[in-house]
């Protein structure tokens, strides 16, 4: 089974998108930073290395409060949601990202949405 996680960040009215480099899956849209747990990880410690990975978080600001499993029979996708202790400026960190950036709650579903994040956001805002 191939596990995957990423990380919702959110200062309690916006959440933290990177909009994906044309060349990646579903490249142009905007999504969560995240992708494949290593064997020796949890979902946190997988989502929050793949944020630094790819952004210019710096995990010290980040306070993780829940999970959310989205299974897909063979593979699945943990969402970690965190909250910011401010809303830190955010950078790409490495070329899957063309922007990361702070967007209002209630715009993210008016986005062009990776659409596995688009299907979850529901679920995800929810959460918030």
């Amino acid at each position: 089974m191939l596990f995957r996680s990423g990380i919702l960040i959110t200062d309690g009215d916006a959440v933290v998108l990177q909009h994906r480099a044309a060349w990646t899956h579903e490249g142009g849209t905007w999504a969560l930073p995240g992708g494949a747990k290593d064997s020796h990880e949890d979902a946190v410690a997988a989502a929050l290395r793949e944020a630094v990975e790819e952004t210019t978080l710096d995990p010290v600001h980040v306070t993780p409060f829940d999970e959310w499993v989205d299974e897909h029979g063979g593979w699945s996708y943990t969402t970690v949601l965190a909250r910011a202790d401010h809303r830190v400026a955010l950078e790409p960190a490495n070329p899957e990202s063309v922007a990361v950036r702070w967007w209002p709650v209630s715009e993210v579903a008016g986005l062009e949405l990776h659409a596995g994040f688009a299907a979850a956001w529901p679920h995800l805002q929810a959460r918030l």
